[in-house]
């Protein structure tokens, strides 16, 4: 294996080094960097990314990247591994989802190199890191007070892809279409074979969200050759496929009590929860429009009419496959 060459720097075959690529200064002189864990291996094989916090609050990345880059059986790898645990360092420090100026970084992809920070820091991930690889996983979390439960997230007809996330084995995979602007979108124009990993919610870990994650990861890593792992390790439940999903939305607004929790299966026509006052009026019920998986939902008790409280990956009790979805990976 040759060295492989990143920015200035460059690591031996069996080596592993941390770089930083420069962002920019804060306004104290501060240097913001991006920094790239890179394990290079000593035999041929894929250059595969994984990447945490694009959207500054969603930490459970950090986390799941800490535990890849750990494990014992990286120490034989073949071809080159490129971590990034944070790539929104300035939302990370500031606990927000945004760059200092609003921006939402995934939807600033593929950037470029005299634009906006959001745009500068796009460009810079994308060509250092995305578009040295063949393959990826984006990690992410729900949003403020929303939590998911671990899912895959691929677009339509890809095949590689469908494969590789079969391979993750999660609870859910989601077959979900590209946005404009995001890294899946643009990784896929750039021939790069990117799963988006849903699990958890912003701000926290969630113990079952994150060893869902390493472990998989370390499956996909398996499915390419570029690990030695057994091909179902870890493996407790079984993963469910939807073709698209929904959102159910607050009738009214008022105090909401859920009846069920992420991973759950319910019916068209279902109650999953119920609205009321907050002297016990009211009574409005929510009501489930198909059926399927619950694979996220509000943490906020406190609601407005038209608020989204659960997401929905329809999918017929017919469609399922035996084993059952673990209510573990609900968060209180």
């Amino acid at each position: 294996m040759t060295p492989f060459r990143i920015g200035d720097f460059e690591i031996a075959a069996g080596g592993r080094k941390t770089i930083e690529l420069p962002i920019s200064v804060l306004a104290n002189h501060t240097p913001v960097n991006l920094p790239v864990h890179v394990i290079h291996g000593t035999k041929p094989g894929p250059t595969f990314f994984l990447s945490g916090v694009v959207h500054g609050d969603e930490i459970l990345g950090v986390e799941v990247v800490r535990r890849v880059v750990a494990h014992g059986s990286l120490k034989d790898m073949a071809g080159t591994l490129l971590a990034v645990p944070i790539v929104n360092t300035f939302g990370f420090l500031n606990h927000s989802r945004y760059m200092p100026d609003r921006r939402d970084l995934n939807r600033s992809f593929p950037g470029s190199d005299h634009g906006s920070l959001a745009s500068l820091l796009a460009d810079l991930f994308m060509k250092e890191v995305v578009q040295r690889s063949q393959y990826g996983i984006d990690l992410h979390t729900a949003a403020l007070h929303r939590t998911n439960l671990p899912q895959i997230r691929i677009a339509p007809d890809e095949p590689e892809l469908l494969k590789m996330a079969k391979h993750f084995a999660p609870p859910v995979i989601l077959i979900s279409k590209l946005r404009d602007g995001t890294l899946r979108q643009c990784a896929r124009d750039k021939k790069v074979k990117v799963l988006l990993y849903e699990a958890g919610e912003a701000l926290r870990f969630d113990e079952s969200a994150i060893e869902t994650g390493v472990t998989g990861i370390l499956r996909v890593l398996a499915s390419l050759k570029m690990i030695s792992l057994a091909p179902h390790s870890g493996v407790k439940h079984a993963t469910a496929i939807s073709l698209s999903s929904t959102w159910l939305r607050a009738p009214e607004g008022g105090i909401l009590r859920s009846s069920y929790p992420t991973g759950a299966h319910v019916s068209e026509g279902e109650q999953v929860g119920e609205i009321s006052g907050s002297l016990g009026d009211l009574g409005v019920p929510v009501i489930a429009e198909d059926e399927g998986i619950i694979i996220g939902r509000t943490n906020l008790p406190i609601v407005n009419r038209g608020d989204a409280l659960f997401h929905l990956a329809r999918m017929k009790k017919s469609e399922l496959v035996q084993a059952p979805l673990f209510d573990e990976d609900e968060i209180i």
